[in-house]
C-alpha cells in the first residue's frame, strides 16, 4: 500500500468516525472544529475525505497479495 492510500485510508476513517457522530449525536465534529459546515477550512476538509474515499476504491480492486505485502519484503 502506497502512502497517498495510506493516507487516504487515514481521511477516510475520520470521515467514516465523523458520520457515526453525525448520525448517533448530530455532532458535526469537522464543523464544530473548523467554524461550521460552510467555512471554507471545513469544506476542504469535506472535499478531502470525498477524495480518500475515491482513492480508496481502488483497493476493492488490488489482490490482497499487493495490499499485504509479505514480512520479508517489508523489512528490506
Amino acid at each position: 500500500m502506497s502512502g497517498l492510500q495510506r493516507f487516504a485510508l487515514v481521511l477516510t476513517i475520520i470521515g467514516a468516525l465523523n458520520w457515526g457522530l453525525v448520525g448517533l449525536f448530530r455532532f458535526d465534529l469537522v464543523a464544530a472544529i473548523f467554524g461550521g459546515q460552510t467555512s471554507g477550512l471545513s469544506r476542504i476538509i469535506y472535499t478531502l475525505v470525498g477524495l480518500a474515499g475515491l482513492i480508496n476504491i481502488g483497493l476493492l480492486f488490488k489482490p490482497t497479495e499487493e495490499i499485504e505485502r509479505p514480512r520479508e519484503l517489508a523489512n528490506t
